[in-house]
């Protein structure tokens, strides 16, 4: 599934927004903040993050019914919390909205770098973007970025978050039955392939950048 779309201010109104297209799967990531939090908070050294996945009514005919995803909302939130230097807002509170606008297989790997870049957009103190990779298994083939159909036929299913300037992994998602030759091979197929997709968003940036400087 090949990157097609990827850039940032996509929504006007936020700190900052990035949106994506890999193959059929669209989304969009809004990022506000930071801002005084809401809810009455004792004093905190860092910051809070808030995060919330939802699909649009037509993303899907299984997923799109417009509702939180509460599963995502909770790995999106685990995938981004590592990378972001919450002390560098403390007392306020960061919220990242994602929307699936259509679902085509590897959402969650998606959502998660295109938030990375809509926090950057936004000018989060981040140690590094952060990347997501996906990985089907489906007998003994590996599928990198697994559409729909791969997706509903795959025997195990792999994603790896990591951090590519630092070729430093940050979590591991596996699931379904695995040998420890396919979990090396999926591995360096998601570190090679983060590699080249930090290097397309730290591109994406910079033309944003120099865009705004003219």
């Amino acid at each position: 599934m090949l990157l097609s779309v990827l850039q940032t201010g996509a929504v006007s109104s936020a700190s900052g927004s990035a949106y994506a297209e890999f193959g059929n799967t669209k989304v969009i990531v809004s990022v506000f903040g930071p801002r005084e939090s809401k809810k009455a908070m004792v004093y905190s050294d860092v910051g809070r993050l808030n995060c919330n996945v939802s699909y649009t009514n037509f993303a899907s005919p299984t997923l799109g019914q417009g509702t939180d995803h509460k599963e995502y909302s909770s790995m999106l939130h685990k995938a981004l919390e590592g990378v972001i230097m919450m002390e560098t807002f403390p007392k306020t509170t960061v919220d990242v909205f994602a929307l699936v606008l259509e679902s085509g297989g590897s959402d969650l790997s998606v959502l998660i770098s295109c938030a990375s870049l809509a926090l950057a957009d936004a000018g989060i103190m981040m140690y590094d973007l952060i990347t997501a990779v996906s990985v089907s298994c489906i007998g003994k083939s590996l599928m990198i970025d697994p559409v729909t159909e791969e997706e509903g036929c795959e025997d195990g299913s792999f994603m790896m978050t990591c951090m590519p300037s630092r070729y430093e992994i940050t979590q591991l998602t596996i699931t379904g039955e695995w040998t420890t030759p396919n979990i090396n091979e999926a591995m360096q197929l998601c570190l090679d392939a983060s590699s080249k997709l930090g290097e397309i968003m730290r591109d994406c940036l910079k033309q944003s950048a120099s865009a705004s400087d003219e």
